[in-house]
């Protein structure tokens, strides 16, 4: 289980110095990794690319507005994750489900450090 943290969080600290990485690149990287630890067929995986295509996508347009000035409202994210997680519902099991929630979300999300 940690082992699969170690893989996503290395591939996240990977190039780019600071920058973000591209929707492919995410999407890449999460597919990757689902892949591998769900055992995803060839329809499972064409499915998955779509889907985590445009929830970068949306998720980026949010951060771009907000830069532009907009109040950060959390409930659009949470909205965004939850339509994700229905569309992915649809095609992998509830075991795959449940690992990905479980196992490879937590190491999906933004590390922010914690200066209290």
């Amino acid at each position: 289980m940690f082992m699969f943290a170690g893989i996503l969080m290395a591939n996240a600290q990977g190039g780019g110095g600071g920058m973000r990485r591209t929707v492919e690149e995410r999407t890449k990287r999460v597919v990757d990794t689902i892949t591998t630890v769900l055992k995803l067929d060839n329809s499972q995986v064409t499915q998955a690319q779509t889907v985590f295509t445009d929830y970068y996508k949306e998720s980026d347009k949010l951060r771009e507005s907000m830069q532009q000035g907009n109040p950060p409202d959390r409930s659009v994210f949470q909205k965004l994750a939850s339509e994700r997680d229905e569309k992915l519902k649809k095609f992998l099991t509830e075991d795959q489900f449940k690992k990905f929630k479980d196992e490879i979300e937590p190491a999906l999300r933004p590390r922010r450090q914690q200066n209290r």
